[in-house]
């Protein structure tokens, strides 16, 4: 389930100072942006932050949830977001810190994308 207007807004507010900060749903749930990158990812009104090897010891204590995960083939598969403790919402400083490690990883999962993206050459057009 996608995120409720009220829980949407309340993270556009707290996520404000990492810039501009965007929504949109995604395969029934719905992503986080900032500046065009998603950095979490919301099901239920949980939220779940990017996490990566670099990011993964500030996360720590998010590890006693489980990772937003989608049904495939009979299996589960884990995604690379793991849930915010629900006390970050009140403690905004903390929370803006964690939102800070989950864009850094997705700037990196950008990057890592654009090295490995293949390159296409263009056709010449025939008059």
């Amino acid at each position: 389930m996608v995120a409720s207007d009220s829980f949407a807004e309340f993270l556009r507010e707290q996520l404000a100072p990492l810039g501009h900060v965007t929504m949109r749903r995604m395969f029934g749930k719905t992503g986080v942006f900032c500046d065009g990158l998603m950095l979490a990812m919301v099901r239920d009104d949980a939220l779940y932050f990017r996490v990566d090897d670099d990011n993964r010891a500030i996360f720590k204590e998010a590890e006693v949830f489980p990772p937003l995960n989608y049904a495939k083939k009979g299996g589960t598969i884990d995604l690379a977001f793991w849930r915010a403790p629900e006390r970050l919402f009140d403690e905004p400083d903390e929370f803006v810190t964690w939102a800070r490690a989950a864009l850094a990883a997705a700037r990196r999962v950008a990057a890592k994308r654009e090295r490995v993206a293949p390159t296409r050459k263009s056709k010449a057009r025939r008059k």
